[in-house]
């Protein structure tokens, strides 16, 4: 799978890891920073990834920063993307076979790699079930996506 993976300084270490460990795993990943733990803005990253998946340059997103919060509301920004934050593996996998969540955003500062890699492997393995009541929620919400966005977006 390709995963495009992003992370502000608070994510960096734990997206270094996490980045060796997919392509360990065999995955192509396209690491669009940070590549240090100088203060940088989550935004810019998480935009970064958000567009990687909007535009088709990667099958899935991962973002980190320290809580997950802030780089989570970010890259929702972005139409079309549905980032989740999942700090358990039953969240990462339900994320994406109810809502079909594109990107993974993990909080540094909550959880330990072993747990990370764990979440990242069930939100990777994952498939969107397609059920009618699924495609029908997901379906109001790109209704609602539709609705809010500026003209022209």
């Amino acid at each position: 799978m390709r995963v495009a993976a992003g992370s502000d300084h608070a994510g960096f270490e734990l997206k270094r890891l996490l980045v060796s460990y997919l392509r360990e795993l065999g995955h192509e990943v396209s690491d669009l920073g940070t590549h240090n733990e100088d203060p940088v803005d989550y935004p810019i990253f998480a935009e970064r990834v958000a567009l990687a998946v909007r535009d088709g340059k990667a099958d899935r997103g991962l973002l980190i920063c320290g809580s997950g919060v802030g780089a989570s509301v970010a890259a929702n920004k972005v139409p079309g993307i549905r980032a989740g934050l999942c700090h358990d593996t039953y969240s990462a996998h339900q994320g994406v076979e109810h809502d079909d969540v594109n990107v993974l955003v993990l909080g540094a500062r909550i959880i330990g790699v072993e747990l990370a890699r764990e979440i990242l492997v069930s939100f990777l393995a994952a498939e969107f079930s397609e059920e009618d009541r699924h495609r029908r929620r997901l379906d109001l919400i790109n209704k609602i996506e539709t609705k809010y966005s500026a003209p022209g977006e």
